[in-house]
């Protein structure tokens, strides 16, 4: 584990019906941030944003392991992800 802290992967559903994933130590800061205009530049023109799917990750590295995998998911992939269906 990384010094207390937690890592997280995370996927939003965009406004526009998108989906973004990306990783973190604090879901709910980092969703806030997204929602402010202050997260991605790839949502601050989608707004709002909902977190619709998270996994927890051992340490920072897998979890930036695991959001890269993600991304290579399709996004019918992503959606049975959310689905509980991956």
């Amino acid at each position: 584990m990384n010094a207390g802290r937690e890592n997280y992967v995370y996927l939003l559903r965009c406004a526009d019906g998108t989906l973004y994933c990306g990783w973190t130590t604090d879901l709910s800061r980092r969703v806030r941030a997204h929602n402010s205009g202050h997260g991605a530049k790839y949502t601050r023109s989608r707004l709002p944003a909902e977190l619709v799917y998270w996994e927890r990750c051992d340490d920072k590295a897998a979890a930036l392991r695991r959001e890269w995998q993600i991304k290579q998911l399709s996004r019918e992939e992503k959606i049975r992800l959310i689905k509980g269906e991956e």
